[in-house]
């Protein structure tokens, strides 16, 4: 059954977490990553959460965005045709153990693709006070999946990145191995489930070649390289941007290659063990000043 562009407009009912040190130590030990800016509650100004954590307090509200289409739209073997493909976060300020956030889905765009249709969700992510937190922009690929309607491209979202050449050589690169057992630390961590990831007999089911790792466990690992080698304030990061293709598989290795540097961003990509791009076209917007 096609995906239906009288779907844009449609919105979820929101859903407020309450985030604890617990939960965003346990999103940066899920990469590896030790900072103290995460890690150190002892710290005069505290911890913060990891750029990239946000995913965390939006994946419940994208389960429930499913429900939208539930309605007679999509047959349950073609919602798991679904896959990440872009995803635009703007960062109002970082986030804090502490606050009490709150996150609503809003469908803002679908149009057909070459591989089928192409489905743009913007999460709204507030805090107690209802100013901005995060806004993210995500895009969803339902391959084989035709489109009924109009197209309705996405409007208000921020410029998508432009292309970098793939010739162009890097500044830098960094190897990172990728655990047999990343994706089930990352899910456990970062409270994430989809079973694709990490049972075996559903993804073989959903066409895939085995276990593969979350993309934004992949963005959020370069993401965290990135900041590492540019000696970069967790807390200055605005934006984060990327856009998804080949699969990481477990275990495995992967590689950050840092494409261009400025004092407010950092472009780069990632590529898996067969060196094909798991990210590319990636950015990370860094404030400028105090954060």
């Amino acid at each position: 059954m096609p995906l239906s562009s009288q779907l844009v407009g449609a919105t979820t009912r929101p859903i407020t977490h309450d985030v604890d040190a617990r939960w965003t130590m346990a999103y940066a030990a899920a990469l590896g990553d030790a900072l103290p800016c995460y890690m150190d509650t002892g710290r005069a100004d505290g911890v913060v959460a990891h750029p990239l954590f946000p995913v965390c307090i939006e994946w419940p509200v994208v389960l429930a965005g499913r429900n939208l289409r539930d309605d007679g739209v999509l047959t349950a073997a073609e919602s798991m045709r679904a896959v990440h493909a872009t995803h635009d976060a703007l960062i109002h300020r970082p986030i804090r153990p502490g606050d009490r956030l709150t996150t609503q889905l809003t469908i803002v765009g679908v149009e057909r693709r070459e591989p089928g249709a192409y489905e743009v969700t913007r999460l709204d992510t507030t805090d107690a006070m209802g100013a901005p937190v995060c806004t993210t922009w995500m895009g969803a690929l339902y391959r084989g999946v035709d489109v009924s309607g109009p197209d309705r491209p996405t409007s208000g979202a921020p410029p998508a990145p432009l292309a970098f050449d793939p010739q162009r050589p890097p500044i830098a690169e960094y190897r990172v191995p990728i655990a047999a057992t990343a994706a089930h630390v990352y899910t456990e961590c970062a409270r994430i489930w989809n079973p694709i990831h990490t049972d075996a007999a559903v993804a073989v089911a959903a066409g895939l070649p085995g276990l593969i790792l979350h993309g934004t466990a992949t963005l959020a690992l370069a993401v965290s390289r990135v900041l590492e080698v540019e000696n970069t304030p967790a807390a200055g990061v605005r934006r984060i941007a990327g856009r998804f293709g080949a699969m990481v598989r477990m275990p495995s290795e992967i590689v950050i290659a840092v494409l261009a540097s400025t004092m407010d961003h950092v472009r780069f990509e990632v590529r898996n063990a067969a060196g094909e791009r798991a990210v590319r076209d990636g950015l990370v917007v860094i404030q400028s000043g105090p954060s």
